[in-house]
């Protein structure tokens, strides 16, 4: 075990606590192969499965892992062939059973932090599907909520303006610029405090560097 694997597994496990004092389930996963296995183990067969856009998700090849289950309902926005069926996707995502997604960035005292452009991904989080599973590495963990918001504004925002070719002043020049542009991908900011439902929140904190 590396010096920075103890100090992740250390940190992990004062994190989880103060997740579940928020009535959140969590877990830790060393490694990314660990993180993928325990995903899948979580969804039952039978289960309707769903994702935000996130790239964490993807880098951890968990699509592809449960496409081979076939016991499962999979919807995937990537397949739609229209606008219209991408949006009965994001709607449909509302009556799946497990929703999966990353964070932008996660408090110490385990404040999930997330922005959003579109805002289907938040509203999935704050309401609808059965259970909504958050995969975290460890690398978006900040010292606090402060520390949490900045990171997603100033890091995640910055890279993900990028990534979909958004014209908005931090994809020109990468940094917080606190914008009110019309393609601005901060339109919704986030913060899961406090699980209402028991069991409704799980955050499977990773090990690794994943994501943005």
């Amino acid at each position: 075990m590396t010096i920075q694997s103890t100090r992740n597994e250390k940190l992990a496990t004062q994190m989880i606590k103060h997740l579940h004092r928020r009535n959140i389930e969590a877990c830790y996963c060393a490694t990314a192969a660990e993180a993928c296995e325990k995903v899948s183990q979580l969804i039952p067969d039978g289960s309707t499965v769903t994702w935000g856009g996130t790239m964490t998700i993807h880098e951890l090849n968990i699509p592809e892992r449960l496409r081979q289950r076939q016991s499962l309902n999979i919807l995937d926005r990537a397949e739609a062939t229209s606008p219209e069926e991408v949006q009965q996707i994001y709607l449909q995502a509302f009556t799946a059973d497990y929703y999966l997604t990353s964070a932008n960035a996660i408090s110490e005292d385990g404040v999930i932090v997330n922005i959003d452009g579109n805002g289907n991904r938040v509203a999935a989080i704050t309401w609808g599907p059965k259970h909504v599973v958050f995969v975290i590495g460890m690398n978006k963990v900040a010292q606090t909520v402060e520390a949490a918001l900045a990171r997603a504004r100033s890091t995640a925002a910055p890279i993900n303006a990028q990534r979909f070719e958004i014209k908005t002043p931090c994809q020109a020049d990468g940094r917080c610029h606190n914008c009110n542009s019309a393609d601005s991908i901060c339109s919704y900011v986030h913060f899961l405090r406090n699980s209402r439902q028991a069991g409704r929140h799980i955050v499977v904190l990773v090990g690794e560097n994943l994501g943005y």
